[in-house]
């Protein structure tokens, strides 16, 4: 078990958390339980998927968890793109919001890939 706040993909990956909330704030009401909800959690899921896994006893463990924080970065990713292109995010905010998903999606594939050969 580790300290997930050492991480610097977590504490990336809880900046943008916080980020992503800030910009929906503005997004439609009508979209309340809709993108809105879905973009949030998306992103709250990348982090809280890394505490999980570092709270877990295995390394395996470890790395599922780590690939489910992969899988809802790209489902963020495209749900930013959505929320640009029905004008909910202006093309600054997305391309800062998209850099930024990307960039943990490079520091959680660098995490996995050295996990992934300690273990072998």
């Amino acid at each position: 078990m580790q300290d997930y706040r050492k991480l610097k993909v977590w504490e990336r990956a809880h900046a943008l958390a916080l980020r992503v909330y800030r910009e929906t704030q503005s997004f439609p009401k009508d979209e309340a339980y809709g993108l809105t909800a879905q973009v949030r959690r998306s992103a709250s899921s990348i982090p809280s998927n890394i505490a999980e896994g570092c709270g877990r006893d295995t390394q395996p463990e470890l790395l599922r968890f780590l690939r489910i924080a992969m899988g809802s970065a790209n489902e963020l990713e495209y749900q930013l793109l959505l929320a640009r292109d029905l004008a909910y995010l202006t093309e600054p905010a997305h391309l800062e919001l998209a850099e930024a998903v990307n960039e943990i999606k490079r520091m959680l594939a660098a995490l996995i890939v050295r996990i992934r050969d300690r273990e072998a």
